[in-house]
């Protein structure tokens, strides 16, 4: 569950005055996605910088943003995550990712995965390592913002990626589990595709039959997703072993999953 307990509003307008004011100045986090495409993401960014000390590392991050063609709130996040990055190394800045990863507003923990992600200096399993905090986070956004942020790194480094996200699907926590295959998706939302498990997804075998009967409908969601993303180039392997499975798992959780899957097989 979310640490807010507010709904939030349905559109940008309606967001009270007050509340988009705390949200701008990361006293609270966001309730919707609704109020986390209506920060206002540089007010946010100077406020933040301000609070830990960092307004050095302003007017650089502002010059990178001006530069964006096509802005998105994604884009920005990455591309502030990464500028962050780059100014606390040069500044030998080890304080920068601790205080916005630890940070009581959603968007900064947000920047510092992309500060895992576009850091050369961790190996592929550090940077799975490093990213695990934050996908077992409490808030939506940062638990979808962590596996974009090194999802680049998993295509990279496809079978030692698997090979480190298989454990994860036996993890006590259901937002770990659902991270590794949400992060693995063949086609994903938002982000490049994973040409080789399109292809070949047998390759997402041991991920996927530790989950295929997995309690939490979070995690059974995800798995039907990848699934149904498999299907739209190798409809025979994910109908094979659909088939299998609910052979062998008579189970309402793998019910769920298989008709996730086959979605657009049986359309």
């Amino acid at each position: 569950m979310d640490k807010t307990k507010r709904k939030g509003s349905k559109t940008i307008q309606s967001i009270p005055p007050e509340i988009l004011a705390q949200l701008n100045q990361g006293v609270i986090e966001t309730a919707n996605l609704v109020e986390w495409l209506a920060i206002d993401v540089n007010k946010m960014l100077a406020i933040v910088l301000e609070q830990g000390g960092k307004t050095s590392y302003l007017v650089p991050v502002l010059q990178a943003l001006e530069a964006i063609k096509k802005p998105t709130v994604t884009l920005k996040n990455a591309t502030i995550g990464q500028v962050l990055l780059t100014q606390a190394s040069e500044a030998e800045d080890e304080e920068l990712f601790s205080f916005l990863a630890e940070h009581p507003a959603d968007m900064p923990r947000c920047w510092a995965t992309y500060m895992i992600g576009g850091n050369p200096k961790l190996s592929p399993t550090a940077q799975l390592q490093a990213i695990q905090p934050f996908a077992a986070d409490t808030h939506f956004g940062v638990r979808e913002t962590a596996w974009m942020a090194v999802r680049p790194t998993i295509i990279a480094n496809l079978s030692l990626s698997l090979a480190v996200l298989e454990p994860w699907t036996l993890h006590a926590d259901a937002n770990v589990r659902r991270f590794a295959t949400e992060s693995t998706r063949p086609r994903g939302v938002w982000c490049a595709p994973i040409e080789l498990l399109k292809t070949t997804p047998e390759l997402g075998l041991p991920l996927l039959e530790n989950l295929r009967n997995d309690p939490e409908k979070y995690v059974q969601d995800s798995v039907g997703n990848w699934l149904n993303d498999a299907s739209k180039s190798r409809p025979d392997f994910v109908q094979n072993l659909c088939d299998r499975w609910l052979e062998e798992s008579k189970t309402k959780a793998t019910a769920y999953i298989v008709k996730k899957a086959l979605r657009t097989i049986n359309s």
